[in-house]
């Protein structure tokens, strides 16, 4: 499968530098460029892209607010957030919105490339480091007891799985993890996401990181 994608960034020099990256990849396809978030939005109307490389300092609007309004528009749009920004407040803000990752730009190419493809899929891609970092200065003990009595609906088994999944397992390897068949944890799988009334895969880990379900 091709993986078409959206480029948005205000540097040209940044666009050019992706697409030369990009263009020694057979199964991915740059479709379009955008400057800005008004264009981003526009574009991903017209090019139909599978995922969107986003920068969030935008100068008609952020990036966030430009993933907030494709993804209403167009919610099955992988968005992958590429940026300078590596602090807390950006990190959960762009997720919120949508993304279905985040890779500062100081990272490797392969990290990207690594990005753009767990996106296509429908998962969640986000940068080692640091999600591990911002996860752990997100968490606090005052957190603790809100946590529990949001979980406190879901059996201990459905924990067990719900920690798994957010840590990107397959179903196939929590399974093996916790010696039962792929099947259970499907059925697992299914009442987490009714219970929690959350419906992709990209939301549940945004949900584990929010309550500190995905320890660093």
């Amino acid at each position: 499968m091709t993986i078409r994608l959206l480029l948005v960034d205000d540097h040209a020099v940044v666009r050019s530098g992706l697409k030369m990256l990009l263009a020694n990849e057979s199964n991915m396809e740059i479709v379009g460029e955008a400057a800005n978030g008004a264009e981003a939005v526009a574009r991903a109307g017209s090019v139909r892209p599978d995922v969107i490389l986003m920068d969030i300092g935008l100068p008609d609007m952020t990036g966030i607010e430009a993933a907030r309004a494709i993804k209403s528009l167009h919610p099955n749009v992988a968005i992958v957030a590429l940026t300078i920004h590596e602090d807390e407040e950006y990190f959960f803000n762009m997720l919120d919105a949508g993304a279905s990752g985040y890779v500062p730009k100081r990272a490797a190419p392969e990290e990207l490339l690594t990005a753009i493809r767990t996106a296509a899929q429908g998962e969640v891609y986000l940068y080692p480091s640091l999600a591990k970092l911002l996860v752990k200065d997100y968490l606090s003990q005052d957190r603790v007891a809100e946590n529990k009595a949001v979980l406190d609906d879901l059996t201990s088994r459905e924990q067990e799985v719900l920690t798994h999944l957010a840590d990107g397992a397959s179903n196939e390897q929590i399974a093996a993890a916790l010696v039962i068949s792929p099947k259970t944890v499907e059925r697992h799988r299914e009442n987490i996401m009714r219970k929690l009334n959350l419906h992709s895969r990209a939301e549940l880990v945004r949900y584990a990181i929010r309550k500190g379900i995905i320890k660093a």
